[in-house]
């Protein structure tokens, strides 16, 4: 699943560092633009999984064209992470009940419920 969230890029003494308005406390830095960028979404993936881990709702994403700039010296960018179901977290036993008949398709169809499952929750937290 695809994370995006507007952030500000500030430039100081030649250096880079970066806030998420949204996100409160994640920030990154970096010596070029190009590493901070490469932090920033690194950044993005620790706060989310954080988030997801403890149960917290995961903020809506502020219209990047509504956040304001202070100086020169600062942008606003996109920034994203890519997290899949795949992605290294502790992880829970869940039981659920299906129908038996969706049970036997999909065990034919050699369908991993956990994934599905995984898969399913995070579309649903984003909608």
């Amino acid at each position: 699943m695809l994370f995006v969230y507007p952030t500000l890029f500030h430039e100081e003494d030649k250096a880079f560092w970066v806030e998420f308005p949204d996100l409160p406390g994640c920030q990154s830095f970096g010596d070029t633009l190009s590493q901070t960028m490469e932090e920033s979404q690194e950044a993005l993936s620790a706060y989310i999984i954080t988030l997801l881990e403890d149960g917290t709702p995961l903020p809506d994403p502020s219209d990047v064209k509504t956040i304001q700039v202070s100086d020169s010296h600062s942008f606003v960018s996109l920034v994203s992470c890519s997290l899949s179901s795949d992605t290294t977290m502790k992880s829970v036993k869940k039981t659920l009940t299906i129908p038996a008949w969706l049970n036997d398709l999909a065990c034919m169809k050699g369908i991993n419920f956990s994934k599905v499952l995984q898969d399913a929750v995070l579309d649903k937290l984003r909608a």
